[in-house]
């Protein structure tokens, strides 16, 4: 395990589903005392976080990981101790290293709640198997 290992939370805008993922690892990964930190990126980000993300995170007391959706690089992808996807990574990706597909998460845009518990869910599940 490396110190302060990261966690990549990827979709494909960086703007909703792995903001969301992100923000709610690190605020878990924080109250087990583990030495985890997650960030956001997307495969093909938007220009700007989802106003949706950005209210509800903020209603739950959290902030964002990042300012504006950020574009998934190589130096990542290889520092990263895991990867877990919301979308089909480009084929560049695909062979760095082993990425975990989260299938199933609803799109925020539809409905924030149901979106978060889905995520909560399996953010749970992958804590409990630390370390990986």
């Amino acid at each position: 395990m490396k110190q302060n290992s990261i966690i990549v939370f990827v979709c494909e805008h960086g703007a909703a589903k792995s903001i969301l993922a992100a923000a709610y690892f690190n605020k878990l990964a924080e109250a087990r005392n583990l030495r985890l930190r997650a960030i956001a990126r997307g495969t093909n980000p938007d220009s700007e976080l989802s106003p949706k993300i950005v209210a509800g995170l903020q209603s739950d007391g959290l902030s964002p990981t990042e300012s504006a959706p950020q574009k998934l690089t190589f130096a990542e992808v290889e520092a990263a101790e895991r990867i877990i996807s919301f979308c089909e990574l480009p084929l560049e990706y695909q062979n760095e290293t082993s990425i975990e597909q989260w299938d199933g998460i609803p799109p925020v845009s539809e409905n924030y709640e149901v979106a978060r518990a889905a995520i909560l869910e399996q953010l749970n599940k992958l804590l409990k198997t630390w370390p990986f």
